[in-house]
């Protein structure tokens, strides 16, 4: 028999009932709420800041406290500032624009020093922080709901599938921004009444990029005032997919577009993934090679389109490792000439050995938010002299530094770079060397 599980008995403060109270804001936690204690529970009250007197309503459980709803600002804090959008508020794209800036650099330099704090490895030296200004966002995800003749396209609210529907937006680049609105309209147009699509859209070298994903499907009529669309707004490349899981099908592709890596053409995939911003991704790529260095002999894993394999590749031999086929194979063509080999493979189930790793002089690896637990062990029992962790995740970054420190590797430094402008994203890069 399996043996039964013994009650836990450890006595929980109990969560303070529903009514509304008065708070002081202590801190910003690490999804940008503001966190106060009430009757001894944790209150998470968005839209506030350190030293905010509010009074809030107390509402449901929300892990180790309750969720509070704003209700008014009594007196504010030293660190309040003055959101930069008419939407802020409302719309759940940007959850910071009411910190000065100060406060909100710092907050964003702190979330990467607790993440480390967290695992013993608070005291690691860390680079000024990188940041994005406003109108440097090139990629979005943007929702669309047709209501009747209405069409609303934005970005849902904070916790809600209600969208706002945006007017403009002070983070994207302006060329995104500027496609909006006509947009908006065509989509009036070809979406059925009460259906619903996302657009990725991409600011790329040649123009605007969009794919639209969904409605499931897409009549002749439709595809004709689409390319029609593009024509007039001069949107480089439109494609459309019924859904996320199936393959995007060209509707209107005007002109060649492209995203350069040190220079070096890659043409990705409707939709495909790329930093967010070029000025995250300068950040994030001078880190990576100032700290590999004169290796001769690199790996890149996780290489996506190349974001460090091209750059790396212009004084290294550079072996680009990847699971997603459609963005090895831009890669792989957009190498063509340099000293790049490509190798497909899933590095969450197979990642590479230490005796695969001992080849090389350096190692960089830059997963998605989940991190590479399973990469680091094997990095960790390995001997390569450079490791260079990206991540745009500080607690699984910080998980998978402490693995590698652990393994012998001495964690010299770490660079906060901030892409996501007023959100609640970090990107890191930290450097590890036996």
């Amino acid at each position: 028999m399996r043996p039964r599980p013994t009650k836990n008995h450890t006595k929980k403060k109990p969560a303070p009932s529903p009514r509304v109270v008065e708070a002081v804001v202590q801190e910003v936690g690490a999804r940008g709420d503001g966190l106060a204690t009430v009757e001894g529970a944790r209150v998470f009250v968005p839209l506030t800041v350190p030293g905010d007197r509010v009074r809030v309503r107390l509402g449901e459980a929300k892990g180790d406290g309750v969720r509070g709803e704003l209700l008014e600002l009594l007196e504010p804090g030293p660190g309040r500032g003055d959101p930069a959008c008419a939407h802020f508020g409302a719309c759940g794209g940007c959850t910071l624009q009411h910190m000065a800036d100060d406060a909100y650099a710092a907050w964003k330099v702190g979330l990467v020093r607790g993440a480390l704090g967290r695992v013993g490895l608070a005291e690691v030296p860390m680079a000024p922080l990188s940041r994005t200004p406003p109108g440097g966002r090139r990629r979005a995800r943007l929702a669309a709901l047709r209501r009747g003749r209405r069409v609303w396209l934005g970005f849902n609210e904070r916790l809600s599938h209600r969208l706002v529907d945006l007017a403009a937006c002070p983070v994207l680049v302006p060329r995104l921004e500027a496609v909006l609105p006509p947009l908006r309209a065509v989509l009036a147009e070809v979406l059925p009444d009460g259906a619903t699509a996302d657009v990725v859209a991409t600011d790329l070298d040649g123009g605007v990029d969009l794919l639209l994903i969904g409605p499931p499907r897409l009549d002749l009529a439709a595809r004709e005032r689409l390319a029609a669309f593009a024509e007039a707004a001069d949107v480089a490349r439109l494609s459309w997919q019924a859904d996320d899981r199936t393959g995007a099908e060209p509707v209107a592709h005007r002109r060649p577009v492209a995203v350069r890596f040190a220079g070096v053409p890659v043409v990705p995939g409707p939709g495909a993934f790329l930093q967010a911003s070029a000025a995250g991704e300068a950040a994030l790529a001078t880190a990576v090679l100032e700290n590999v260095g004169e290796a001769a002999r690199v790996a890149d894993l996780f290489a996506g389109l190349g974001t460090f394999t091209l750059p790396l590749a212009q004084r290294a031999a550079v072996h680009a490792v990847e699971g997603d086929a459609p963005a090895l194979a831009a890669l792989a063509r957009a190498a063509r000439g340099l000293r790049v080999t490509t190798e497909r493979r899933d590095l969450f189930g197979e990642p590479l050995s230490a005796k695969e790793l001992d080849r090389f002089d350096a190692v960089v690896f830059d997963p998605p938010r989940a991190g590479a637990a399973e990469q680091a062990k094997t990095l960790a029992a390995s001997k390569v002299p450079v490791v260079v962790a990206v991540s745009c995740n500080p607690a699984t970054f910080a998980r998978d530094a402490r693995t590698l420190v652990d393994g012998g590797y001495a964690f010299n430094r770490v660079y906060p770079v901030d892409q996501f402008l007023w959100s609640a994203h970090v990107e890191v890069v930290g450097v590890f060397r036996r």
